[in-house]
């Protein structure tokens, strides 16, 4: 009992709200224009990457915690985060290897299961 008890329910709140949110935002844009689901990854990440490298994506992790590292503007806030981290280590080289390095546990993770979800799955093309 002690664990329910030493939960942050108002952190649970902000983090299902703002990842709500998110994903509510992508689904619109699914739903409402000719976009693909590809194309609106790219833009999450894109928008994650961006505001990373400016700095304004850590205020919404500070803010909402999960909810904002695990949907896939998370993604590129730890892309952008990792290659800035890296050329300061190493220098321009570490534009390139640096967000690769940050976020290999996840790609690895996103392979793998990306793989057995294909294999269970019949995946439909999206009708335009």
């Amino acid at each position: 009992m002690d664990f329910i008890n030493s939960i942050d329910w108002s952190l649970v709140l902000k983090c299902f709200i703002t990842g709500g949110l998110m994903c509510i935002i992508g689904q619109i844009l699914i739903d409402k224009t000719k976009l693909t689901p590809a194309r609106v990854l790219v833009i999450f990440v894109t928008t994650g990457g961006i505001l990373g490298a400016l700095g304004i994506y850590q205020h919404l992790i500070d803010f909402a915690g999960a909810g904002a590292t695990v949907p896939l503007t998370g993604f590129g806030n730890l892309l952008a985060k990792g290659a800035i981290q890296e050329v300061q280590t190493n220098g321009l080289i570490g534009a390139f290897i640096g967000g690769t390095k940050a976020a290999a546990g996840g790609i690895a993770a996103a392979i793998f299961f990306g793989y057995i979800a294909s294999l269970i799955s019949k995946p439909k093309i999206k009708k335009q």
